[in-house]
């Protein structure tokens, strides 16, 4: 099985190289590693280009945001399995992209994969909240929960059925696309109960109290836009995993250098 990766980036070089490096000590071999940059004017695109031996496609463009640059790289995708990693998030470790194909040909009926997600500060030297998912399903999102989309891979054949990113929304386009996988169409779900990403801090929800006021009402017009209807209080738990989360990130792990 061949895995596309696609890492999208603009004015990254402070991150990016981390992200490069967490793809090249990957010990799976069959990787096609896809960077679309949004024209970058800092140092990026000299880094990219050091990681020429690793980088099989990209291009550097303006795009009208994360998610257009997202759907640019999925449509350049050859691989029979497409996730996203993007240039502030690296793989936890060197057998990540071994596990999900492991979880994918074990799993010949499932559709798409996802494990858990640390947060970390932007040195990544401290944790600062702890995404550990489980096995959910339809009806664990009208209870406030999603996968972590930094972790969710999908068989190719997924964007044909459900269709790529929407860009009509800013900050919450990756939860209304695994909403539309896994609810809408019901696409069968693999939890991998492992830690697959490490994620900086200062994600665009996350920003400012605008963009989480934001990420709020869009997160109900997800719903709406799929034709479906939340409980009154799906929204609301959505919020309280993300606080509890916050306060339960201990975990049995060495230290993150």
């Amino acid at each position: 099985m061949k895995v596309s990766i696609i890492t999208v980036c603009y004015n990254s070089e402070k991150t990016i190289a981390d992200t490069l490096d967490s793809v090249q000590i990957q010990n799976y071999p069959d990787i096609e590693l896809i960077v679309i940059d949004g024209k970058s004017t800092d140092g990026t695109l000299a880094i990219i280009e050091k990681y020429r031996n690793i980088v099989s496609q990209w291009l550097s463009e303006p795009d009208n945001g994360i998610y257009d640059a997202m759907n640019k790289g999925i449509k350049l995708a050859t691989g029979d399995i497409v996730g996203i990693l993007n240039s502030d998030d690296v793989f936890a470790n060197n057998n990540v992209v071994s596990k999900i194909v492991d979880a994918f040909k074990k799993n010949p009926d499932t559709y798409c994969t996802y494990g858990d997600l640390i947060y970390v500060d932007k040195a990544k030297s401290k944790i600062k909240r702890y995404w550990k998912a489980k096995a959910g399903g339809i009806n664990d999102f009208y209870k406030g929960w999603a996968p972590p989309h930094p972790t969710f891979y999908v068989r190719r054949n997924v964007f044909d059925i459900c269709g790529y990113y929407t860009t009509d929304f800013e900050v919450v386009a990756d939860y209304e696309f695994m909403l539309r996988v896994m609810v809408k169409h019901q696409l069968k779900a693999t939890y991998i109960p492992h830690i697959l990403v490490w994620m900086r801090i200062g994600g665009k929800s996350n920003e400012s109290l605008k963009n989480r006021r934001q990420s709020f009402m869009d997160s109900y017009l997800a719903w709406e836009k799929n034709g479906l209807k939340p409980k009154y209080y799906t929204i609301y738990l959505k919020m309280a995993c993300k606080i509890y989360q916050y306060f339960n990130h201990k975990i049995d792990k060495k230290p993150l250098h």
